[in-house]
């Protein structure tokens, strides 16, 4: 088949949603079909480039490209799955999240008190309803995304789990006294809050934050307010080696954002046989991490968190079962390629 994966993207920033649709179309090339990924750019603000977005997207026919029929297309992200083609399936990896779980929360306090925030909520979400409506089938990428959709568009859906990036690569090898925790430094990852536990643990242990992003002169700001320099350190961008062998060697993972849509940083400490710490409130993680047996879920508070971090090293043999039990339940999960491909196209 011809097969076009939909998306967006935002120019100059790679991410797991662009590690996705190159390992989707990877994965359906492998299976024997052509495949293009098509992407438009997208902007955040001002809303009236939301919904010239929306608008173009949903004036897209995708069934004849140029001459070449397109047999099926996957929708990965709004407004992307607003095209028109009679074999769409949708992927979702989100829907615009501050219309929806983060309306009215700290990390949209004002957009959501602004008459244009309210018309483009109710714009979005009457529109995201009827264009999922007409699709052949709605799969997500985890549980969280699933109930969210049910949720706020009364539309079910099935969650369909993918491997990270590289996951045959990952290793295990003897802990080291730090925590890691991995991921691009914006509001919603919440390296802050590993930052703060950090006032708070005892043990010789430091925590190393790896990831690029907006929030490097607030996290580091923090770090010199609270004179945290021999505790942590933001390591910057780290190549894909380094990243393996910081998860090979830590103690444990922290990953702790917002209610996060998936999280591969999760799937990549199980893969390392390392244990997690992450928060009630953190989405996708809390429906992998076993607590006790496979990391810990904490409350979303940094006391919390620095007695989790105290207990992985005061414990080290604990830290070494948990992390076996995760990469035993990563396994029992049987998340792979081949499935997505399958469920996708069937």
């Amino acid at each position: 088949m011809r097969i076009a994966i939909a998306t967006v993207q935002v120019p100059f920033i790679r991410g797991g949603a662009e590690i996705l649709a190159d390992g989707l179309a990877n994965a359906l090339q492998a299976a024997g079909h052509s495949v293009e990924i098509i992407a438009m750019p997208f902007r955040f603000s001002p809303v009236s480039e939301i919904q010239r977005s929306m608008k173009l997207w949903a004036s897209e026919n995708f069934e004849n490209l140029n001459g070449y029929q397109c047999d099926r297309v996957i929708c990965l992200k709004f407004p992307a799955f607003y095209l028109q083609h009679p074999n769409k399936v949708g992927w979702l990896l989100h829907q615009h999240r501050s219309v929806y779980d983060l309306w009215n929360t700290e990390f949209t306090a004002e957009f959501s008190r602004s008459a244009e925030g309210k018309q483009l909520k109710q714009e979005i979400t009457e529109q995201d309803t009827k264009a999922l409506s007409t699709f052949r089938g709605v799969f997500t990428i985890a549980k969280t995304v699933s109930r969210r959709l049910q949720k706020f568009n009364q539309i079910a859906s099935i969650p369909l789990y993918h491997p990270p990036q590289f996951a045959e690569q990952f290793y295990t090898a003897p802990a080291e006294p730090y925590i890691f925790f991995p991921s691009r430094l914006e509001t919603l990852k919440r390296q802050d809050l590993l930052i703060q536990a950090m006032r708070f643990v005892r043990s010789p242990v430091v925590a190393l934050i790896g990831g690029e992003g907006g929030q490097y002169p607030y996290l580091q700001g923090l770090i010199d307010q609270f004179a945290l320099h021999q505790k942590v350190r933001l390591l910057g961008r780290l190549t894909d080696n380094e990243k393996l062998s910081y998860y090979a060697h830590c103690l444990g993972v922290f990953f702790a954002p917002y209610n996060e849509d998936y999280g591969y940083v999760t799937l990549e400490a199980m893969l390392s046989r390392k244990p997690v710490i992450t928060c009630k409130d953190s989405g996708e993680p809390v429906e992998f991490v076993i607590d006790g047996e496979t990391g810990w879920i904490v409350e979303p508070e940094p006391k919390a968190i620095a007695q989790a971090i105290d207990r992985l090293f005061e414990d080290q043999s604990l830290g070494r079962k948990m992390g076996i039990a995760g990469h035993e339940r990563y396994n029992a999960l049987d998340i792979s390629w081949d499935n997505v491909v399958q469920k996708l196209l069937a």
